[in-house]
């Protein structure tokens, strides 16, 4: 049964006359009447009572126009709403990101893309890397917004902002008052670290193997404004992007001297996923941005 056959039975349907229907739909007579004996065939019931050249429906055609109208009608409801989704101007963009970045980076790319693009919506979801790389695998996210380690072979990857990492230390700590650290200068310090399903956990041990330099750690947090609060009860010091959510009162953030401390942002999608054009508009916003 094709879309088609349902159409050119509504329009027989409706005009109750086979050769004006054909004219309204643009085809042949002999093509329209070969459609509603296909359709009649494969239902299994006549749909019309016919007298000569009259055609009027029976109560078989009655009852199946009635749930025809409405499944048309849903198919144009689904098309609809798909179009209201992607158009770039008015479309959903189902974006995905770390729960640190919901505190400031996120928030301000929200407002600064709806600033001058103000019909678009968004879909936010937020969670460790293990949360929101689910979401973008299984579709309900278009784009992630996550760190460059996350990034597995089936995915594509642009950096959008890198933030300095610092050592951090509480107030009360010897290396409080220093203008800058190297990472060696913390062997034998009690070491806040972080547990798999935070995003900056694959950036950090990167960089320390890079290094050749390891840290034991003393703790292992679930997420980054753990680690802060750990670091301020003067538990241990940690490696940490300077954000907003993570600026509790007497933490010292010290700048480290060695290259390459560095965590990169950026955004992600599946190669082989479809990305809407309204996240493709978002995207390139993004990239275009000053962050």
């Amino acid at each position: 049964m094709e879309l088609t056959q349902l159409e050119y039975f509504l329009a027989v349907a409706r005009l109750q006359h086979m050769t004006r229907a054909s004219e309204s739909l643009r085809i042949t007579q002999p093509a329209l009447s070969h459609a509603i004996s296909k359709l009649e065939t494969e239902i299994g019931v006549p749909l019309f009572d016919r007298n000569g050249r009259n055609i009027k429906l029976n109560r078989y055609g009655t009852m199946f126009s009635k749930w025809i109208v409405q499944a048309l009608q849903n198919i144009e409801n689904g098309l609809q709403e798909i179009e209201e989704w992607s158009n770039p101007e008015t479309g959903v963009i189902s974006l995905a990101y770390l729960n640190i970045l919901g505190v400031d980076l996120i928030p301000n790319l929200v407002k600064s893309y709806q600033s001058s693009n103000p019909k678009a919506r968004f879909e936010l979801m937020q969670g460790n890397i293990g949360d929101i790389n689910e979401q973008l695998e299984q579709g309900f996210a278009d784009i992630m917004i996550t760190s460059k380690e996350s990034v597995n072979d089936d995915q594509t990857w642009i950096c959008i902002k890198r933030m300095p990492l610092y050592i951090v230390v509480s107030a009360d700590h010897p290396y409080s008052s220093r203008s800058s650290l190297r990472m060696m200068e913390l062997s034998g310090e009690p070491f806040i670290g972080l547990k798999n399903n935070c995003g900056l956990k694959a950036t950090i041990l990167s960089r320390f193997q890079e290094t050749g330099f390891h840290l034991a750690s003393t703790y292992d947090a679930e997420d980054l404004i753990t680690v802060a609060g750990f670091i301020k009860a003067g538990l241990g010091v940690s490696v940490l992007p300077r954000t907003l959510g993570l600026m509790l009162d007497d933490l010292v953030w010290v700048p480290i001297s060695d290259e390459g401390w560095n965590w990169e942002i950026g955004i992600k999608w599946r190669r082989d996923g479809f990305v809407s054009p309204a996240a493709k508009r978002f995207m390139a916003f993004v990239s275009s941005c000053t962050l």
